[in-house]
């Protein structure tokens, strides 16, 4: 089963200083027919206004990847990290128990572009902890390249939830193709460009559902880059 889902179907907010695509439900957006996929809760994307940003809020209980796009997410939370998210960082939050954190576009004269994505743990209740790595551009190049993890493999984040997410840059003739669990779900989301994704044909904030199938195959891509998860059932 295989089902597509165009950019402009996704929920959309409006905030002044934040411009948000919610591919599921969240906040002031539901749609019962999109409540997550697999345990894949929540993808939002997020367009952040200079100086502007999110105060400090809390999490609990859910695995969270910041992936960078354009600009710079500055990062303080209540474990004591403080850092600067810039794009080909992927960052992961294990809020467990609970923590705070804030996010923030501290430049002046630019727009801070990202996705930031919920997944839901394999286990409650655990302690909280952060992790961030810098994945180069070269690594995603015509491939498809882990990059968060259960088990932290080749050098991915590691979550804590039964999943993995891979990031590749397409464009051309260059092709990949990942082997699944037709037992398991998958979610392709085209982050920018064109890609074929099992003959289907993704343009920028497109998605891919997936169940029942063994694999994927990616081609024709122009200028994309793709976010590919592979998700438990």
């Amino acid at each position: 089963m295989q089902l597509l889902r165009k950019s402009k179907e996704r929920g959309y907010a409006d905030h002044g200083w934040l411009q948000s695509f919610h591919s599921f439900s969240f906040a002031g957006y539901h749609d019962p027919r999109f409540m997550g996929w697999g345990n894949l809760r929540v993808i939002n994307e997020d367009w952040v206004a200079a100086g502007k940003g999110f105060g400090k809020h809390g999490h609990r209980n859910m695995e969270i990847i910041t992936y960078v796009l354009e600009g710079v997410l500055a990062h303080e939370d209540s474990l004591g990290n403080v850092e600067g998210i810039p794009p080909g960082d992927v960052q992961r939050m294990s809020a467990g128990t609970g923590v705070r954190h804030s996010e923030f576009n501290h430049a002046q004269d630019a727009t801070t572009h990202l996705l930031q994505i919920w997944i839901e743990p394999s286990s409650q209740e655990i302690t909280p902890s952060y992790e961030q790595k810098t994945i180069p551009a070269v690594e995603k190049d015509g491939k498809l390249r882990l990059i968060a993890s259960p088990d932290g493999a080749n050098n991915s984040v590691a979550i804590s939830a039964d999943a993995k997410l891979y990031a590749g840059l397409f464009s051309g003739a260059q092709t990949a193709d990942l082997k699944l669990d037709s037992k398991r779900k998958a979610y392709v989301h085209l982050v920018s460009g064109s890609l074929a994704v099992n003959k289907q044909l993704l343009q920028a904030g497109d998605a891919l559902l997936v169940a029942e199938e063994d694999h994927l195959h990616l081609e024709k891509g122009q200028a994309a880059e793709v976010l590919v998860f592979d998700l438990a059932p």
